[in-house]
């Protein structure tokens, strides 16, 4: 995130630099969800990887269990509209999926705390797996579902706290649409999953619509410091609205079948 550096205060009042600018304390968060995930899906794919060695005729046993199958997720599978955010189909896959979650985590945990920025992950995951589930027949796995969760929740943090981004709000948020674009198309080629990229998409924006943080300065003791206005009560209503709307449309697939 591009907010000035984060400043130690002593017990005195902050003093306005010459320009009126004062220093603001920003939240000191670690992204330790982010590590925690990374390091569990880089040991997800050593099992994969270890599976395909040995087993005498190459069997991914974690994607039999654990990815995205139609037909085993309408007999009942339904960890499996999760569980495919934790496999990857190659060291190529892993390695850009892993390197936009610790870009994009890093900075949007330090804002969402932890608990709801693994939250918004999952949620993330969990919608691109639904809607890959009911659009598209074919087995899918990968990280990108919750990682396109992250980067509509990335535009829509910088879009609602724009005026602390000042200029700068506009050419970040124009970077991120063409980002976001020119993924969607390279999605088009046959074997990726682009219904799980926009179902991760549509999930996370509605999600960090209603529940994303809400930035404003506040002034303390020690200092001015970057508080998250929003409440818990719209945390429960991103979830319901983001999760039920898929978990809605996973329940009408389950239906007409």
């Amino acid at each position: 995130m591009n907010f000035p550096p984060r400043e130690s205060y002593n017990n005195t009042p902050p003093q306005a630099a010459s320009d009126g600018r004062v220093a603001v304390k920003l939240p000191a968060k670690k992204p330790t969800v982010t590590y925690v995930i990374i390091g569990i899906t880089v040991l997800m794919y050593g099992l994969q990887f270890l599976s395909t060695s040995l087993s005498s005729n190459g069997i991914d046993w974690p994607f039999i269990l654990g990815g995205k199958i139609n037909e085993l997720i309408l007999k009942g599978q339904l960890w499996r509209l999760f569980t495919p955010a934790l496999l990857h189909g190659s060291l190529l896959h892993i390695a850009f999926n892993m390197y936009a979650l610790y870009s994009l985590g890093s900075g949007l945990e330090r804002y969402y705390g932890h608990s709801k920025f693994l939250l918004l992950y999952i949620i993330g995951a969990f919608c691109g797996n639904s809607l890959s589930f009911v659009l598209s027949p074919n087995p899918s796995l990968g990280a990108s579902t919750a990682v396109f969760g992250l980067v509509a929740a990335e535009g829509v943090f910088i879009y609602k706290n724009r005026k602390l981004f000042g200029a700068k709000a506009q050419m970040m948020l124009t970077n991120l649409l063409v980002i976001v674009v020119v993924n969607l198309l390279i999605g088009l080629q046959p074997g990726i999953d682009n219904w799980g990229h926009v179902g991760g998409l549509i999930g996370g924006a509605v999600f960090a619509w209603v529940a994303g943080p809400i930035l404003q300065v506040q002034q303390t003791f020690t200092g001015f410091e970057m508080v998250d206005a929003q409440t818990n009560t719209n945390t429960v209503w991103g979830t319901l609205l983001s999760a039920g709307l898929f978990a809605a449309i996973v329940i009408g697939r389950f239906i007409v079948a």
